[in-house]
C-alpha cells in the first residue's frame, strides 16, 4: 500500500519530465515549420519584387533575389540541422550523461580538497606540537638570551 504511493509519485515525476521534453520538441518543430513557411513566402515575394516589379536593380545587383534566397535557405538548413540532428545527438540522454560526468569530476575534486585540507591541518598541528615541545624543553638561559636578542634587535632570530 505504501510502496504504491511512492511508485505513483516517481511515475508522476518521470511522466512530467517526459511531457516537458515532448512539449519542448513540439515547440522546436513548430518553430521550424513556421520558419519554412516564412521562407517560402519570402522567396516568392523576392521573386515577385525582382522579376515582376524590377525593384532592387538600382540599389543591388541584378539577380539579387537569388542570393537572398540562397542565404535564407542556408539559415533554414542550419535550423533544420539543429532541430533534427543536433538535438537527437545532444538530447536529454546526452545532457544527463554530461551532468553525471561533471558531478563525478566535482566529487573527485572535493575529495582531493578535503584530503589536502586534512593534510594541512595535520602538518599545522604537528608544527604547533613541536613548538610547544621545544618551549617546554627550553632552559631559563635560553629564554633570557632570546629576550636579550629581542631587546637589541626584535627582527633578528636567535642562534
Amino acid at each position: 500500500m505504501f510502496s504504491k504511493n511512492k511508485n505513483t509519485e516517481k511515475l508522476d515525476s518521470e511522466s512530467r519530465e517526459q511531457f516537458e521534453y515532448a512539449r519542448k520538441r513540439i515547440s522546436q518543430k513548430k518553430a521550424l515549420m513556421r520558419h519554412f513557411v516564412f521562407f517560402l513566402a519570402g522567396a516568392i515575394l523576392f521573386i515577385i519584387l525582382d522579376a515582376v516589379l524590377n525593384m532592387g536593380h538600382e540599389i543591388l545587383m541584378p539577380g539579387w533575389f537569388v542570393w537572398a534566397i540562397i542565404i535564407w535557405a542556408f539559415f533554414l538548413i542550419i535550423h533544420l540541422f539543429n532541430v533534427f540532428i543536433t538535438n537527437k545527438f545532444m538530447g536529454k540522454e546526452w545532457e544527463d550523461k554530461q551532468l553525471e560526468k561533471l558531478k563525478a569530476k566535482q566529487e573527485v575534486r572535493v575529495a582531493e580538497l578535503k584530503k589536502q585540507a586534512l593534510t594541512e591541518v595535520v602538518v599545522k598541528e604537528n608544527k604547533i606540537a613541536k613548538e610547544q615541545e621545544a618551549l617546554k624543553n627550553m632552559t631559563k638561559d635560553d629564554v633570557s638570551s632570546i629576550s636579550e636578542v629581542k631587546k637589541n634587535n626584535p627582527n633578528e632570530l636567535p642562534e
